[in-house]
């Protein structure tokens, strides 16, 4: 397994607070974009991605060839070197890490 960890913040928002997690919030105009149309082909998926807007912008869309892989998990002994590695933010520590970029 490669140790390298790359630079990174991440913030995990609780489930059903999309007013604090944009994500959420573009997942919710996209599906008031796409007003129940069929989503029968990649094509129209894309299409319908890439013409919506969100703040008066587009976003940039592109299909993800390749296979994601489920079901990876570490044991305990591995957890605890990458734990080792995150900086939690005070009082936010299970919703807010820093990822430094060392290898």
């Amino acid at each position: 397994m490669n140790n390298c960890i790359n630079k990174g913040v991440g913030a995990y928002y609780p489930p059903y607070h999309s007013k604090y997690n944009p994500v959420e919030r573009v997942l919710g105009i996209l599906e008031n974009h796409w007003n129940g149309e069929l989503l029968d082909s990649e094509e129209k998926v894309l299409g319908l991605a890439r013409s919506m807007t969100y703040n008066g912008i587009h976003p940039e869309v592109e299909m993800v060839d390749g296979v994601y892989p489920t079901g990876i998990t570490l044991d305990k002994k591995e957890m605890v070197f990458y734990e080792k590695k995150l900086v939690r933010f005070t009082g936010l520590e299970n919703w807010f890490v820093d990822i430094p970029a060392n290898c």
